[in-house]
């Protein structure tokens, strides 16, 4: 394409807006723009790499065998009721009613509406496994779309749903997708990792993995072993369970000792306490009080952590947990926010392991002002309900080789789930399996943010003052640049390459337009191809400066430029 034709619009000035590096180059290089929060237009330049990005994931999907179809946006409120996540979702769905006042919903994803095709038009095991996509714009109303890209209300996304006879079946399609998922991300250029998750709001009934591409500005954290391959997201990474501990020193309690009251005036937060007693934060035993699907309950873990409330949640098996209202806390405790204890709670009380293995320690005592030395687990308080409720740290051991983990940040680029019968159960997903008998249909969900990989490439390819594409997804291959067009030999040059380049099946981008270099080059630091051609005043002798994605400069001769330029682009092919 001749640049004096491209629609590319560039800034001079990084936008005051945008907090991601990929939101701001994007911006700057005229690919996208906002048309109303979390919402944006692809120009030209974005949809291009948005295209090359859909064709690596249509060319890894229907090799893998799934056949891609197109379901509609806009989708009947009944199906999302009959699934039971009407109520569910919450206000990221957005609802609409028509001119009849019929309920329908913009899709965010399309689980209830797959199945409800599918129970139509599967009724034997004779047509299973059958591997179904489509890449469609989603919608969801996020409470605070930010990061461009990352995080919007409208997106676009691959989204694919298999279904089979049986979990062995599932156990087959579900390592297909992964591999291709590995595969896509591989193919764009990403460092990624493959970590162990939790199913969310999608729900499930077995193994899920989320793929994350490492950059500083994800949203997610992503803990990984030194050692060995194992990685999780924070919310599902597992801690090790503690061997029983001694008696703590400070607290200096036996096995007849009683509890000790003590004062503390004002003093609520765990920093406040630990100053107060001279005792370090892992001797507290921190009492947080969760409201889950409508519930409360107690949830004790050691005064140096953090609670995890997707773990609380996936203990009970529930849809929604999350800290209770201090309103709330006073009726469950009798106290304030701060000194709610476990010793004679009449709410359920979930221990997590470290609490479990303590000896004694310092607890709220349900009155303000007040705490207990001395307290017990398994003694003054059940140990009924025991499990892992806590962030795990940076430097803990892994809990498969006891290695330090390492955390990294990430952003979320794909997401791969088990379902099972999660909603073949409930909406009517029957087949007729080989013995006559009627089966709920065995799903599997596999979905990527193709518009949020195209932020996390950029996020991942900014270097300095440039942004370099990977060849398998730049929106130009080979950027041709005539230093001045009105130097009848460059430009003879220059017009020689682009067109060359064009029959060897390249997609150059030639720099026609009558700027200064400085503008140029500027521009093209933003267009992002990984391979340049620079014509100057070497073009009277037929020598050309290339330069590839790592910046470094060669001058050749025009045909070597081309040929280096061609070996680049089909390696990429192979």
């Amino acid at each position: 394409m001749r640049q004096s034709q491209l629609l590319m619009t560039t800034m001079r000035d990084m936008p005051s807006e945008a907090e991601a590096l990929s939101h701001q180059w994007m911006l700057r290089g005229g690919y996208i723009r906002q048309t109303a929060a979390g919402i944006y237009s692809y120009l030209p330049l974005g949809w291009r790499v948005l295209r090359k990005i859909e064709g690596i994931i249509r060319q890894e999907m229907d090799a893998a065998g799934a056949q891609e179809m197109l379901m509609p946006a806009v989708q009947p409120a009944e199906l999302w009721k009959e699934s039971g996540r009407y109520d569910v979702y919450g206000p990221e769905l957005i609802r609409l009613h028509d001119r009849h006042d019929r309920e329908f919903v913009l899709g965010p994803t399309h689980e209830e509406v797959i199945t409800s095709i599918v129970r139509q038009e599967i009724s034997s095991y004779r047509k299973l496994p059958v591997n179904l996509y489509q890449i469609q714009s989603k919608y969801r109303d996020e409470r605070r779309p930010r990061f461009g890209l990352l995080r919007g209300r409208e997106f676009l996304m691959k989204d694919a749903y298999s279904f089979d006879r049986d979990w062995e079946g599932l156990d087959v399609s579900y390592r297909s997708m992964y591999e291709a998922y590995e595969r896509i991300f591989e193919r764009c250029g990403l460092t990624f990792r493959a970590v162990e998750a939790d199913a969310g709001a999608i729900g499930g009934q077995g193994e899920t993995h989320e793929f994350m591409a490492l950059a500083d500005i994800g949203e997610d954290t992503v803990v990984s072993c030194r050692d060995c391959r194992y990685a999780a997201n924070l919310e599902r990474a597992e801690s090790v369970v503690p061997a029983r501990q001694g008696s703590v020193d400070s607290v200096k309690v036996d096995g007849d000792s009683a509890i000790e009251r003590v004062v503390t005036p004002n003093v609520k937060s765990i920093q406040e306490l630990t100053d107060f007693l001279q005792v370090g934060p892992e001797q507290l035993i921190k009492t947080l009080i969760y409201q889950v699907d409508g519930q409360l309950y107690a949830v004790l873990i050691r005064g140096d952590r953090e609670a995890n409330e997707t773990k609380v949640k996936s203990y009970l098996k529930a849809e929604l947990a999350e800290l209770a209202s201090a309103e709330e806390v006073v009726q469950a405790t009798g106290a304030l926010v701060g000194f709610a204890g476990p010793v004679g709670l009449s709410l359920k009380v979930l221990v997590d392991y470290e609490v479990a293995s303590m000896t004694a320690g310092i607890t709220g005592a349900n009155q303000v002002d007040v705490h207990l030395k001395g307290v017990r687990p398994g003694q003054d308080f059940s140990l009924e309900y025991i499990g892992d409720f806590r962030n795990v740290k940076e430097g803990e051991p892994c809990p498969r080789c006891g290695a330090p983990l390492q955390f990294h940040r990430g952003i979320e680029l794909g997401h791969v789930f088990k379902l099972g019968t999660k909603y073949s159960e409930v909406m009517n997903g029957m087949y007729l399996d080989s013995d006559g008998r009627e089966k709920p249909l065995i799903m599997g969900c596999y979905g990527i943010g193709v518009s949020r990989v195209m932020a996390a490439i950029a996020e991942q390819r900014i270097s300095g003052e440039r942004l370099v594409w990977p060849m398998s997804v730049a929106p130009f291959q080979v950027h041709v640049i005539p230093v001045a067009v009105k130097d009848e030999a460059q430009m003879n040059l220059a017009e020689h390459i682009y067109k060359e380049l064009i029959k060897a099946g390249l997609e150059p981008l030639l720099d026609d337009r009558d700027e200064r270099a400085g503008v140029k080059f500027k521009d093209a630091d933003l267009a992002g191809a990984p391979q340049r051609l620079i014509i100057g005043r070497g073009a009277a002798s037929g020598e050309v400066e290339w330069m590839g994605e790592d910046g470094v400069k060669v001058n050749l001769p025009a045909a070597a430029a081309i040929q280096r330029a061609c070996e680049a682009a089909a390696r990429v092919r192979d």
